[in-house]
């Protein structure tokens, strides 16, 4: 065997850190899931990976690739557990992180809170300079007036640097000045740059992007330095990659002057390996769901596609709010996340309701029955009473759990102050949960242009399967998909996700004024600058390109993606570009408006390297069929009201072309299917199950 035929693939979450290792060579495939340790990830990642040495002896060594994705990032800007930072800014700006879209999010609650800026107004310090929105220097930088700015902020103690001038996506030669001042009076310290990190018209989210990056960066990058040295000390020799927001996966090096790009690094892979299945299976709309311990996040999937948006928010004050948070402008994969996993805590609310969530247990101490020192019952308390969780195959039979703990928490903290039966109280936490998802996904498939009744649901993550059936009927969905190791679907995401990298660039300017030959620079530019980054992780593969513009009517505030065909710009004709705009436009808004003109906003790459995807392996039949039963579990039926026999199926042992009826409950050692009586499983060449609902067997 050569030394480079394995690949792992390692997400930490909330709660666990899953773990995925493939074969390139066999196309075998072993999991592995621990709990997450969060004062030091890196814990978990090397506990994991000695757990896999185990079956797989020194398999690190013939490494060659380690694909990693992390909530560090995201966890810290939550926490604000970041640098201490400063904020060098136009004189005018200091307090654009303040002002921001002067947007109240809930207009009519006059004790609306918002987030608090992560660079505090102490920290925030101007310069005098001024850049037209043309690019022409209207007042040349003050080169003392730097210096003193500079140093102002490293005898207040700051660690990192961000540098955000107005209109420097036009001419960023003052933030490049200021620069290299940062570097000669404090080479040390830790820079983040707008020019850099986002050179794009709109100031406060090019500002709160840059000063994102920056709080995040130091931390990122002594991370990233641990785990990377961590890794080395126990023999791994191969390339470290890091899932990008965007859905593609990049080098360590450039993640650690970008985080901002690996925020929603995690939950995104689930929805890539979502992508790949609907194109594999030719699946027009599916409703990616992946539920872990502490949060579900879910995607709809439209033509093998999940959509990328070029905005999101992170911290909200009240979570699940729109306008709450922090606006960072970055590519990421078009998530929407809902305060529900096992996790999830359930209490009486303030009204004498049931309540469950969006307050999550995590990993340490975790729900009752993990027997860690949680006390609050949650989800997953709930599933194991309810009957759908075995307590001694939990994780493949590695963490027992503690049912009548479980019990005593739900009785005392529910039953007893809702003064209702143990069974309402354990199935009304289940299908409370499952109505809350179910609740938020119709809103998002609506927006989408999709329908809930036509989508295919696939399941991921280690509670995901167990509520993906309720969630199905809540919605009309009329089938689901699970696929082999559901339970650690981000880390098998990361084998199907392109080495991509965007970028782009902000010019504004109208398409009659437009000279197509300085726009075709500006693409070369960006493809240059691409190029430079996705060298550190190839040795000689071509690098592919895609381009497209942001384009708009003149005087619109919002831009459309218009997407373009490859060729340099300049033989293209501009009848064709508004041809292009007008159809896109149309599709999206109904109609467009030909006698209205348009204008370029921002001019975007994605640089990608050839995919290097994974290979679906077929179950290989050997088993013996009558060894796919494991027994009978009584479980709790939403069609009888009652708990009722549910047949116990081994995952493992199941064979292409098995069909059966609910009730049913599937193990794996990673999650646990549940079917109602109502629904048909079948069994593919690939191992997935395909749960049909309101079907007979035929």
């Amino acid at each position: 065997m050569s030394d480079n035929d394995y690949r792992l693939g390692c997400d930490i979450g909330g709660t666990f850190t899953d773990f995925v290792l493939l074969n390139d060579k066999t196309g075998e495939i072993k999991t592995g899931k621990c709990l997450t340790t969060p004062r030091d990830p890196s814990d978990a990642v090397e506990e994991g990976i000695r757990a896999l040495e185990d079956t797989t002896p020194d398999f690190v060594a013939k490494l060659d690739e380690l694909i990693h994705g992390t909530t560090l990032v995201i966890n810290s800007i939550i926490e604000r557990k970041g640098a201490k930072t400063g904020l060098i800014t136009t004189k005018g700006f200091r307090d654009v992180l303040e002002i921001g879209r002067e947007i109240r999010y809930a207009p009519y609650d006059i004790f609306a809170e918002f987030p608090k800026p992560l660079v505090s107004r102490r920290y925030r310090v101007e310069v005098d300079e001024r850049i037209r929105s043309d690019g022409s220097v209207l007042k040349a930088l003050d080169i003392e007036d730097t210096r003193r700015a500079v140093h102002k902020l490293l005898n207040m103690g700051v660690e990192s640097i961000a540098v955000c001038l107005i209109n420097s996506f036009e001419n960023p030669i003052h933030e490049k000045m200021i620069e290299d001042i940062i570097q000669k009076e404090a080479p040390d310290i830790s820079t983040s740059i707008s020019y850099k990190v986002l050179p794009q018209i709109k100031e406060y989210e090019r500002t709160s992007t840059t000063a994102t990056n920056a709080y995040v960066k130091p931390l990122t990058g002594r991370y990233l330095s641990k785990l990377a040295g961590r890794l080395e000390s126990i023999g791994f020799k191969g390339k470290l990659f890091i899932m990008l927001s965007s859905g593609g996966i990049t080098s360590v090096e450039t993640a650690a002057e970008f985080p901002v790009r690996i925020i929603e690094s995690g939950p995104t892979a689930a929805v890539i390996a979502g992508q790949y299945y609907g194109r594999h299976f030719n699946i027009p709309e599916m409703f990616c769901f992946d539920m872990g311990g502490t949060t579900a996040k879910s995607c709809l999937i439209q033509k093998g596609v999940a959509g990328v948006v070029p905005t999101f928010e992170v911290g909200r004050v009240q979570r699940f709010m729109k306008g709450s948070g922090l606006t960072i402008q970055v590519p990421v994969v078009d998530l929407m996340e809902i305060g529900a996993g096992g996790g999830s805590i359930a209490k009486v609310s303030k009204f004498g309701t049931l309540q469950v969530g969006p307050e999550s247990s995590g990993a340490d101490p975790g729900p009752i029955c993990y027997g860690r020192g949680g006390v609050e019952p949650c989800v997953t308390d709930a599933d194991l009473l309810l009957g759908y969780l075995d307590e001694n195959y939990f994780l493949g039979g590695t963490m027992r759990l503690d049912k009548e703990s479980a019990r005593k928490g739900v009785e005392e903290k529910i039953v007893g102050p809702l003064g209702v039966s143990f069974v309402q109280a354990i199935w009304g936490i289940h299908d409370l949960i499952n109505e809350t998802m179910a609740a938020a996904a119709k809103t998002h498939i609506a927006e989408k242009g999709g329908n809930p009744k036509i989508v295919t649901i696939a399941a991921f993550g280690g509670a995901g399967p167990v509520h993906a059936y309720g969630l199905a009927k809540k919605l009309g969905a009329p089938r689901l998909m699970v696929p082999p190791n559901a339970g650690v679907g981000s880390a098998m995401g990361f084998f199907t996700a392109p080495r991509a990298f965007d970028l782009l660039r902000s010019h504004k300017i109208s398409l009659t004024e437009v000279n197509f030959a300085d726009i075709e620079d500006i693409f070369k530019e960006l493809e240059t600058d691409a190029t430079r980054i996705l060298k550190k992780e190839t040795f000689g593969d071509t690098i592919g390109f895609e381009r497209s513009l942001d384009m708009r009517f003149v005087g619109q505030g919002s831009e459309i993606n218009v997407s373009i065909p490859s060729g340099n710009f300049s033989t293209f004709s501009k009848a064709d570009i508004r041809k292009n705009f007008d159809d896109t436009y149309k599709r999206l808004y109904g109609r467009t408006y030909p006698e209205s003109e348009v204008e370029f906003i921002n001019f975007k790459i994605r640089a990608s390297l050839p995919e290097k995807l994974l290979q679906l392996p077929k179950l290989q039949v050997k088993q013996c069929k009558e060894a796919t039963i494991k027994g009978q579990r009584n479980a709790y039926s939403s069609i009888a009201k009652d708990f009722i026999p549910y047949t116990v199926y081994d995952r493992y042992r199941l064979l292409p072309g098995d069909r059966f009826t609910g009730p049913a409950i599937i193990e794996e050692k990673e999650s646990t299917m549940v079917v109602g009586e109502d629904a048909t499983v079948t069994v593919d060449d690939f191992g997935f199950l395909w749960i049909d609902l309101n079907k007979e067997v035929q």
